[in-house]
C-alpha cells in the first residue's frame, strides 16, 4: 500500500457542469435555448439563456439547477421591474464587456440615446430598478440607474434634494 491515503472525503469532487454550457461560461444554445422568468408577483417571462445570464444572480442559479426548462423564481423582483430589466438585457445583450478603465471612463459620460429613455421613468421605479440591478447583480443596469439619481441630486442643496 502506498505511504499515506487520502481520505474519499478529503478532496472537494468537482461539480459536474451543465450540458448546455461551454468552458466559456457561453453555449452555442444561449441563442436558442430559453429560460422561464419568475417574478415576485408570479408573472412569468420566458428570454433567451444568452439574455438571462447577463444577471449574474441568474447565471448562476441557472448553472445550479442544471436544467434550463426549471423555472428560475426571482422573488426580489416585481413582474413590471422584471419586465424593465429584460428590456434592458435584450438592448444590451450583444454589448463588449468593458475593462475597468472603460467602465470608469463610462461612469463620466453623458446618459444619451435608447439608455437616456430608459431610465426616464418616476423616481419609485428608478428606485426599484436598481434594487432589481443590485440583487439580479447586472453592473452595467446598476451603472447606469445609480448614475441617473445621482444626476438628479448633482448641485442640489440638502433641502432641494430632500424635497425631490
Amino acid at each position: 500500500p502506498p505511504p499515506f491515503r487520502l481520505a474519499a472525503t478529503s478532496r472537494p469532487r468537482p461539480r459536474p457542469r451543465p450540458a448546455y454550457t461551454m468552458a466559456d461560461g457561453m453555449a452555442a444554445e444561449d441563442d436558442t435555448t430559453m429560460v422561464k422568468l419568475i417574478s415576485s408577483d408570479d408573472k412569468t417571462y420566458e428570454v433567451p439563456l444568452k439574455v438571462a445570464k447577463m444577471s449574474v444572480t441568474v447565471k448562476n442559479l441557472v448553472d445550479d439547477i442544471q436544467d434550463p426548462d426549471t423555472p428560475v423564481p426571482l422573488t426580489n423582483v416585481t413582474g413590471d421591474i422584471l419586465q424593465k430589466v429584460i428590456d434592458y438585457c435584450k438592448h444590451h445583450q450583444d454589448d463588449p464587456v468593458l475593462s475597468e478603465e472603460q467602465a470608469m471612463e463610462k461612469r463620466t459620460q453623458e446618459i444619451t440615446g435608447w439608455d437616456a429613455e430608459f431610465v426616464k421613468v418616476d423616481q419609485g421605479t428608478l428606485f426599484e430598478m436598481i434594487l432589481a440591478a443590485n440583487f439580479l447583480d447586472i453592473k452595467s443596469m446598476l451603472d447606469l440607474t445609480c448614475k441617473t439619481v445621482a444626476n438628479m441630486i448633482k448641485g442640489k442643496q440638502p433641502d432641494d434634494i430632500r424635497k425631490t
